[in-house]
């Protein structure tokens, strides 16, 4: 089960292309991470995320466009400035996917180990 924003499952290259709408691609680099992190404390403007990290101002811009196509944050207006704040949904749906990939995992390992136990030799 694909997690993606727009739908579609698959993607034929890197960069921003094949970033956009995917949030584990978009979770692939570390300063969209930090952007997160930050974004975890709070709502945001894009200057003061900016000002937290060592990358520029329109840096910073390009990855929240990631992130947002990703469904992973979203934005809203007030007044001039655009804040941004984590998507709810977006995470949820991440989430969802890796308890339910790491759910099965742990349910067949539980299994295995149930029904390997200490076998005495003759």
């Amino acid at each position: 089960m694909p997690v993606t924003a727009r739908g579609g499952a698959g993607h034929a290259g890197r960069g921003a292309a094949a970033t956009a709408g995917d949030p584990f691609d978009a979770l692939g680099d570390s300063r969209r991470r930090e952007i997160l992190h930050l974004l975890s404390t709070g709502d945001m403007p894009v200057n003061e995320i900016a000002a937290a990290l060592p990358i520029s101002r329109p840096a910073v811009s390009r990855h929240l466009r990631l992130l947002k196509d990703a469904g992973l944050v979203a934005e809203r207006a007030e007044g001039t400035r655009r804040i941004y704040y984590l998507h709810d949904d977006g995470i949820q749906a991440v989430r969802r996917y890796l308890e339910g990939v790491w759910g099965e995992a742990a349910a067949r390992f539980r299994i295995v180990a149930e029904n390997t136990g200490d076998r005495e030799g003759p």
